[in-house]
């Protein structure tokens, strides 16, 4: 998937330690999708990790941009469906 960047994507994964090529992992690879809950333009593309104990990442991102811009990302600790 191509896409770009936000400054606060950038800013926020650089604080988080989330190296920007993971992120392309979970944009191509997610084990879910699915919308925002608030905003009709984003989705969120979420992928354990499991080199982090299973944790799951969590790509946020505005689909209605071209090509699609990330919004954020994150490591998810209240994820217990896996």
């Amino acid at each position: 998937m191509e896409y770009v960047l936000t400054d606060h994507a950038r800013k926020r994964c650089a604080r988080r330690g989330i190296a920007l090529e993971r992120l392309d992992r979970v944009l191509t690879y997610p084990t879910r999708t699915e919308p925002d809950a608030d905003d009709p333009s984003l989705v969120h593309a979420r992928l354990p990790v499991p080199e982090r104990a299973f944790r799951e990442r969590r790509v946020i991102y505005n689909e209605r941009r071209d090509p699609v811009a990330n919004v954020t990302a994150y490591f998810d600790d209240g994820v217990n469906d896996l």
